[in-house]
Formats: C-alpha cells, sequence, structure tokens
C-alpha cells in the first residue's frame, strides 16, 4: 500500500493518496495525523484519493472502524475521489460512522471535489 498524506492548513483539510491496499500500518501513520490537525483546527476536511485501489487487509478494517468511532463527530467534510462503481459505494457505506457530509466523486471531477471541501 501507498499513501501520502499531505495537509492543507488554508482549508483545514488532510489529503490522503491511497493506492493497492491499506494496512493497519497506514492507519497508524494516518491517526496521528488527523489528530494533530483536530487539534490545530476543530473539525476537519478530508480528500480521500483513490487510484489503483483494491480495499483494505482484515487489520486495517479494524483499524478503520476504531478510527470511524473515535473521530464520529470531527470531520467536517470528506470528499472521496475514486475510480470505480465499488469506490462510489463505499462513500455511501461510510454514512453512519460519521457525521461528516460525505461526496462521491470520479478521478475526472478531483478540482470539483477541491472545491466542495473549501466551501
Amino acid at each position: 500500500m501507498t499513501v501520502e498524506l499531505r495537509e492543507d492548513a488554508a482549508n483545514k483539510t488532510l489529503v490522503v493518496r491511497a493506492s493497492g491496499k491499506l494496512s493497519k500500518q497506514d492507519y497508524e501513520r494516518f491517526g496521528p495525523e488527523v489528530e494533530r490537525l483536530i487539534k490545530s483546527h476543530g473539525k476537519v476536511r478530508i480528500l480521500f484519493e483513490m487510484q489503483d485501489f483494491h480495499g483494505w487487509e482484515m487489520g486495517a478494517l479494524w483499524e478503520d472502524i476504531k478510527f470511524d468511532v473515535k473521530h464520529f463527530r470531527d470531520i467536517e467534510k470528506l470528499a472521496v475521489v475514486g475510480e470505480s462503481k465499488w469506490q462510489e459505494g463505499m462513500a455511501k457505506f461510510c454514512k453512519p460512522f460519521t457525521s461528516a457530509t460525505i461526496k462521491y466523486f470520479d478521478h475526472a471531477e478531483a478540482d470539483e471535489a477541491k472545491k466542495w471541501l473549501a466551501s
């Protein structure tokens, strides 16, 4: 799995680019970064971009559930940028686990996702 993290401080946004399969170690890196942003900004926004993404390893799925429960109210908006129908479905599946407003965008709409997060 390759995960790249970048902060857009002006928009209180964490940009996450993911490819391959998410592992437990990816969450060990991702979680503290989100928590740092929450301490700095309060509620945060996340741009989750998937390219050649294949889901989660079993340990990572458990970490994802724990993360969602812990940060249920800490994420204001989540823009999911993907390349397939199952990824769009994944964005809908996440809704009960967060109070964030979630919206899916195809890769061709990546600029729209950034504008939506900033609004």
